[in-house]
């Protein structure tokens, strides 16, 4: 059903190599990750057999010839806190002390961003039934995990029911989904939690 996702982790810190590889297999399975503590042993394999190359800021710039036309399919470590909010147009950042529920939610983001733009034409404005029963958990206060407990579903797919939600809505807010919620009958104000 799903293709095996090719990644490539190019970072001198082996800790951090084998954090990033466990989440990306736990969490986003199926996936082939292989790590590289340099640019010039990644590119001893081709570079180009991968479809998302995970790497530091220093090692785009110093290769910006290869990373730049896969812009969209790399993404950059950050260790600063605030840059995830200043998010650039032409890079995909990762900050890396975010809390693990960021780092998933910002990994998907990259994934279906990725899967979005293979399609055609806008998105279907009409929720399927297992959106707003997510929909339902998320106004109620939920967390994603909970969701995924309640419903019997992974963390992977509760992160990509909440992505085609807002993407088919174009809210990206719990306050909005509320709104949108209670005006379209999908639950009523008594049962949320304020």
């Amino acid at each position: 059903m799903y293709h095996t996702k090719r990644i490539a982790i190019i970072l001198p810190d082996t800790l951090q190599s084998s954090g990033l590889q466990s989440i990306l297999t736990e969490y986003f399975a199926p996936v082939e990750t292989n790590c590289f503590s340099t640019y010039e042993s990644f590119m001893a394999t081709g570079g180009d057999i991968f479809d998302y190359y995970f790497t530091l800021s220093e090692t785009f710039v110093l290769n910006v010839d290869f990373f730049l036309p896969r812009k969209s399919k790399t993404v950059i470590l950050s260790d600063c806190p605030l840059c995830g909010a200043s998010q650039s147009a032409y890079t995909n950042l990762l900050t890396v002390r975010a809390p693990l529920e960021t780092l998933i939610e910002q990994i998907q983001q990259l994934f279906e961003n990725d899967v979005t733009n293979l399609g055609t034409g806008e998105g279907n404005k009409e929720l399927s039934a297992r959106e707003v029963e997510v929909l339902q958990l998320v106004v109620k206060g939920t967390i994603n995990k909970e969701i995924a407990d309640k419903l019997n579903i992974s963390l992977n797919t509760v992160l990509s029911h909440r992505k085609n939600i807002t993407a088919k809505l174009g809210i990206k807010t719990v306050s909005g989904l509320i709104f949108y919620a209670i005006m379209h009958g999908i639950i009523s104000a008594e049962d949320i939690d304020l």
